[in-house]
């Protein structure tokens, strides 16, 4: 069993989520070296009690053990879910056995899909709700706020006015197990910020324009809390996650260079290692590089998500680009990456233009501008390091200039 640190966070508003530490993979793609944590909240009003969102089927013990420790033998009224996906919907039909009467508070298309995964069909147990509409718990009300496409059609937010406390469902997430504290007034969040700008490019990235109507639809209330469905709840530190989601979904970058290659036998790789060396030398002191075949594809997105720049190369393999390179661009077509400097370079034996013109198609189809293009037969000369010096300085100008 998993302990975890249940707690009220303000008054008659408690934690009641779980840790997952074994998992490796989250949908199966991103790592979690630090664990995930699926949160979920109950509202205790005066009349009505109303539990926020549920959590992954396996840890559907201990998420029991939190609501019971809360609850007690009160009765659970409602049951609000702001996202359908199953790690935080996968316990919904023991919650519906659990508490025979208790109603499903969600928008005409959560309902759909709960109606589609959990097959759970009588209309009666559902209370259907639309933008901006209330629902009275007692002394404490939820406002409800459809957001759709954050990031599935059906996610919403709930906010509890009296106490000025947002539950987010994934918005404001990020990656990484809860060690003791709940709030991040209780404990150390470097790693829960990192993580942050993992989980939003990862998981989120494709939907900056949905995120950006989120924010705006949002931006009139006051949070003293910020409830979402990974990761710490924020309080002392909402200025920052919201100015951090705010510009991820904007496409805006911070100052740096990210190198993505793919090298067979080393002769990209050089190439690399040479451009990187010129870009510092220029003055540019945040320098990422990313072997495509070694560095987890989830740190790549982040990086390239992250900073201003871009620069891919790749060694041509049976005219095309080498494989975990494609998969890289197509990782950041996915996401719809805009605003960056972004720059190619290649390798080849005796296709000289398969792989510039690879690169340029993912360009134009993201509507990138190439800053600068070099491409080296077979292996680097006295030539390629003049050649590396001016894609540098080219690259380092628009940089300037941006």
């Amino acid at each position: 069993m998993h302990i975890m640190n249940i707690q009220e966070i303000t008054k008659d508003i408690f934690y009641v989520g779980v840790n997952d530490r074994v998992k490796h993979k989250f949908e199966a793609l991103w790592p979690l070296p630090y664990g995930v944590s699926y949160n979920s909240y109950i509202v205790a009003g005066a009349e009505k009690v109303a539990l926020i969102d549920t959590v992954c089927i396996e840890e559907v013990r201990e998420y029991f053990n939190n609501i019971d420790a809360i609850a007690g033998n009160r009765r659970i009224d409602y049951l609000v879910i702001n996202h359908m996906e199953p790690d935080h919907s996968g316990s919904i039909p023991e919650i519906v056995r659990a508490y025979p009467d208790i109603r499903i508070v969600g928008n005409s298309k959560t309902i759909d899909m709960i109606k589609g995964f959990y097959h759970i069909d009588s209309d009666e147990r559902f209370l259907e709700i639309k933008d901006g509409d209330t629902l009275p718990l007692g002394d404490m009300t939820l406002r409800f706020y459809l957001t759709p496409m954050v990031h599935w059609p059906e996610t919403m937010m709930t906010y509890v006015e009296e106490r000025e406390v947002l539950f987010s469902g994934d918005a404001f997430g990020t990656f990484g197990a809860l060690n003791g504290g709940v709030t991040d007034k209780d404990m150390e969040t470097d790693v829960f910020i990192n993580e942050m700008y993992r989980y939003y490019s990862n998981i989120v990235g494709k939907y900056g324009r949905f995120v950006e109507k989120a924010l705006e639809k949002l931006s009139g209330l006051k949070f003293s809390y910020i409830c979402s469905t990974h990761g710490p709840v924020w309080c002392d530190k909402i200025p920052e996650v919201v100015d951090i989601v705010s510009r991820l979904a904007s496409y805006k970058s911070e100052r740096g260079v990210v190198i993505v290659y793919g090298s067979m036998y080393g002769n990209t790789a050089e190439v690399a290692e040479m451009i990187a060396r010129e870009i510092s030398a220029l003055g540019i002191k945040r320098i990422i590089i990313h072997n495509a075949s070694h560095s987890n594809m989830s740190d790549i997105i982040n990086d390239a998500f992250r900073y201003e720049t871009l620069i891919v190369g790749s060694a041509t393999y049976s005219m095309r680009l080498f494989p975990p390179v494609e998969t890289f661009m197509n990782a950041m077509e996915t996401r719809e990456i805009k605003n960056k400097v972004f720059a190619t370079f290649g390798n080849y034996t005796w296709a000289a233009g398969a792989v510039t013109a690879k690169l340029k198609d993912f360009a134009d189809r993201m509507k990138l501008p190439v800053t600068a293009s070099m491409i080296v037969k077979q292996s680097a000369s006295e030539s390629t390091r003049e050649e590396v010096r001016e894609f540098a300085r080219t690259v380092v100008s628009a940089m300037a200039n941006d």
